[in-house]
Parts: C-alpha cells; sequence; structure tokens
C-alpha cells in the first residue's frame, strides 16, 4: 500500500545534509514495512536488523561507537555486504539495544556517508539509564495511521483521489455520495495499515474488529510492559474514558469522570505516557485567536482525540453497522466526526491545534488552526447542519478571521466562511497551508 511519507523518505535519501533518520509513530502504523519497501525501491540492497530479543546484537554498541566495526558486524550479521550509497541499514525496534540510540551520534559524525534509518514503538521516552538521545545529530519524521486519501489510494479508488487532490468542487460534488460512502468506511475501519489490508481482502467488518481490538490489545500490553508500575492503572482509566469523553456533548476532558474525587495531579502523567505513546492527541483550550496561538493556550481546559478512528470505534464497541450506515450512530456521529478531523489534521506538519470557547457561555469552536500566519476558526458538523451561530459569532468578535466549516454538504463560499466537505478536510487544508507558504515566500522575495 503506498504510504505518503515515501516522498518525504526520498528527500532524506538525497539531501546534502543527511543525518541518520529517525522514524517516529505509534506501534502498527506500519513503520517496520515503510522502512524495508523504501530501501527496496531506492536502494541496492537492504541490511535489516530487528534489535528486540536478538541476542547477536544486543551488544552492537556496548564496547565502543567504531563506527567500522559497527558496520562490518551489521553486514555479517544480515549477510549484506554495505555500501555508502547503496545500502539502506535498518535499525528495527533501536530502543532495546543499550547504547543504541547515542551511537546514532557517532553516525552523523563520523560516519555520514551511510544511509542509517532506525525505527522504535516508543523512541524518546524511556530510554536506558546514562544514555542520552541524539540533540542535533539525527533527522526525524512520524509515521500517522493512513489519512483518507490513503485509504482511497489502497482501495484502488484512484480516480476519486484524483479530483479530491485536485480539489476540483464542481467535480467534487457530482461524486458526494461515493465519497460520503467510502468515508463512512473509513469511520469504521480506521487508517492502521493491517485493518485496511483486511478490509481490502475481505470485506468483512467483522475481520477487520478483530484486528482492531488485537492493537488494542497489543497497546496495553507495551503501555504495561514501559510504564511506571503505579501509573498503569491511571493510564488505562484514561484511555478506555476517552470514547465516553468525546460522545459527550461539551467534550472537555472531565477527571471526575475516570473517578471520584479524581484530580488532576493524578492523572497528568499517565495523560503524558499516552500522548508520548503517540495514542491520544491533547487540544487544548485557546484564551484568543492570536498569534501565535500557543501563547494562549489555556493548560487547564483540554480535548483527547484518539489517532485512529477505527480504534476509537472498537475500544469503545461501537457496532460496525451504525458507522457503515446513515443515520446510524445517533449521539456519537459527532464524536466519530471530530476526532476524524482532528487526526487529519495532525498528519499535516507545523500546524498549531486548538479550541476555543468562553466560561459560562455556550459558545465554543470546534478548532481553532494556526497555519504559517493565518488563525482558522473551524466548525464541524457531522451531517449538513449548516447552522453556525458560535462562529458567526466568532468572527463577528475577530473581523479580521475567516472561518471554514467541515461538513456533509457542497462546498460553497459564505460571508464569513468556507464550507468545505468533510471528505476533502486533509486535502484541503494541506493545499491551503502550501498556497500560505508560497505567498509568504513570494513576499519575503521580493523584499529581499
Amino acid at each position: 500500500m503506498e504510504r505518503a511519507i515515501m516522498d518525504s523518505l526520498v528527500h532524506w535519501k538525497d539531501k546534502q545534509d543527511r543525518k541518520p533518520l529517525i522514524l517516529f509513530g505509534a506501534r502498527q502504523t506500519g513503520k517496520t514495512w515503510i522502512l524495508k519497501e523504501f530501501g527496496k525501491r531506492y536502494f541496492k540492497n537492504v541490511a535489516y536488523i530487528n534489535c528486540d530479543n536478538n541476542a547477536e546484537i544486543k551488544d552492537l554498541f556496548a564496547e565502543d561507537y567504531n563506527t567500522d566495526r559497527i558496520i562490518m558486524t551489521v553486514s555479517a550479521a544480515t549477510n549484506e555486504t554495505i555500501v555508502p550509497g547503496n545500502t539502506l541499514i535498518i535499525l528495527d525496534e533501536i530502543q532495546e539495544t543499550r547504547r543504541g540510540l547515542t551511537s546514532l551520534k557517532y553516525f552523523c559524525e563520523d560516519a555520514p556517508e551511510y544511509h542509517v534509518a532506525v525505527a522504535g514503538s516508543y523512541l524518546g521516552i524511556q530510554l536506558r539509564e546514562g544514555e542520552s538521545y541524539p540533540v542535533g545529530k539525527v533527522d526525524t519524521l512520524t509515521l500517522y495511521p493512513m489519512d483518507f486519501e490513503e485509504f482511497l489510494n489502497a482501495k484502488g479508488e484512484t480516480r476519486l483521489l484524483e479530483v479530491l487532490k485536485h480539489l476540483d468542487f464542481q467535480m467534487i460534488s457530482s461524486l458526494s455520495s461515493r465519497f460520503i460512502q467510502l468515508l463512512r468506511e473509513y469511520y469504521f475501519v480506521g487508517g492502521m495499515p493491517e485493518a485496511v489490508k483486511k478490509f481490502i481482502q475481505t470485506k468483512d467488518p467483522n475481520a477487520v474488529r478483530e484486528i482492531q481490538k488485537e492493537i488494542l490489545q497489543a497497546y496495553r500490553q507495551d503501555l504495561s510492559k514501559h510504564s511506571p508500575v503505579k501509573e498503569v492503572a491511571r493510564i488505562n482509566q484514561v484511555w478506555q474514558s476517552i470514547p465516553s469523553q468525546l460522545a459527550k456533548e461539551n467534550k472537555k476532558f472531565i477527571y471526575g469522570a475516570l473517578a471520584k474525587g479524581a484530580r488532576a495531579k493524578d492523572y497528568e502523567i499517565a495523560i503524558q505516557w499516552l500522548i508520548d505513546f503517540g495514542l491520544i492527541y491533547k487540544v487544548s483550550r485557546i484564551k484568543a485567536a492570536e498569534i501565535p496561538l500557543s501563547n494562549y493556550e489555556d493548560i487547564s481546559a483540554f480535548k483527547l482525540y484518539m489517532l485512529d478512528n477505527g480504534l476509537l470505534g472498537a475500544l469503545g464497541n461501537t457496532p460496525a453497522v451504525s458507522l457503515l450506515l446513515p443515520g446510524g450512530l445517533g449521539q456519537s456521529k459527532e464524536a466519530f466526526t471530530e476526532n476524524f478531523v482532528c487526526a487529519q489534521i495532525k498528519e499535516i506538519s507545523d500546524i498549531t491545534l486548538g479550541y476555543f470557547s468562553k466560561d459560562n457561555s455556550r459558545l465554543e469552536i470546534d478548532f481553532v488552526l494556526q497555519i504559517s500566519d493565518l488563525v482558522i476558526p473551524i466548525e464541524v458538523k457531522a451531517e449538513e447542519n449548516l447552522k453556525s451561530k458560535s462562529l458567526a459569532t466568532f468572527v463577528k468578535d475577530n473581523p479580521k478571521l475567516r472561518g471554514i466549516r467541515f461538513s456533509m454538504s457542497n462546498y460553497r463560499e459564505q460571508e464569513y466562511l468556507s464550507n468545505v466537505p468533510l471528505y476533502c478536510c486533509n486535502t484541503y487544508l494541506k493545499a491551503l497551508k502550501k498556497k500560505r507558504e508560497m505567498e509568504i515566500q513570494s513576499a519575503l522575495a521580493r523584499l529581499i
């Protein structure tokens, strides 16, 4: 299955000032597969080592950081001739090898001619005692679950994907019923590659749900294995509560929903572990729609979303039929819609994401984005309800802003907002970001 990150990997390969690459991402997002596929396509050979429970290389970096010795050992262990520029060295689950992360510093300084890529399910979160993260000595990329564009491509909907990428809204509107059905499928399947593959192969929702349950179980095992013992129960409490927290009309995270008398200080570490594992996204309230948004963050109020809609459905035991058929979700449709939009936004680099609400007021803006020097309020509607009193009020109070409303309705421009179909969310925002960056670059060029 094609992944958009391949272009970024090729860019890394060809960089003049290339450093060893760390590929971040939650477990089961396809990090190992994409690195191997990248090596297969763009190198003459691949030297792959899985560092997890590999007795042969457990002390690969323990003796010293002599890169000649390390390369020779990797070559012997993989039975691959390692040639600079022709060979991709992949060290998978490198965090399981003592001093493995630290070794990347020496590859950067002493052997920059080699292409070294590493992956791990929780790199940088829990390092062994005496080790340090190689700050400034590595390049990094993050692999997320497959977005809606990648899902369409995996399903063989290449013509629909081309229409979507060109943002030809007249054509998109004529195909809206097909896009909406595919979006419902994506709500159920999500973007975990194994679940997508199973759905394409079998078209069996039960088989897909089984995969999703297995992934959730693997996450629970990872959290129990790597988290501090005293935090495991609290981490599971937070994790299990997310579907019900999002199902509320006010989706602000409420500690009291976890346990009677629960307080922020009791669960802050648990929430941070879930964030660091890449399993949840924390979207904080912002106090003002000003640049930079991060300066106006209210850390006491936030929402938690899951990295993947399919896993959200599996965790909450949402029936497949409720997601695949129109009108089947009831109150929960808002939760799945907002989670979808959040996850699609999070996959776009360099976007600051928050939400806005006023105390003692019903005014709430689902999301507020900062893209370059633009602040954009966003309203999310699960169906075609186009009433947007909160957004209208917010833009009236901030007349320099223009909003976006994502809904199942067709594209249209209105006085204070653009109505964009939900299935265009990721594509539209990426295009908007690219356009604004080009405008800024052009303006700066004229000044210089």
